[in-house]
């Protein structure tokens, strides 16, 4: 099964737009790493727009 390249996107762009990293740096990641800081930065964003 191949991943959604929509979805990849998605996932290079919501990276590179928090963590100022380059594209070929996100995509050299692995797919469970990619997704862990996609899921690290979501929670940093609620943590900050919940006024922690």
């Amino acid at each position: 099964m191949t991943y959604a390249a929509e979805r990849l996107l998605e996932e290079v762009a919501y990276v590179a737009y928090h963590f100022h990293w380059t594209r070929e740096e996100i995509l050299d990641l692995e797919h469970h790493e990619r997704r862990r800081w996609v899921e690290q930065i979501a929670r940093i964003n609620t943590k900050v727009n919940e006024g922690r």
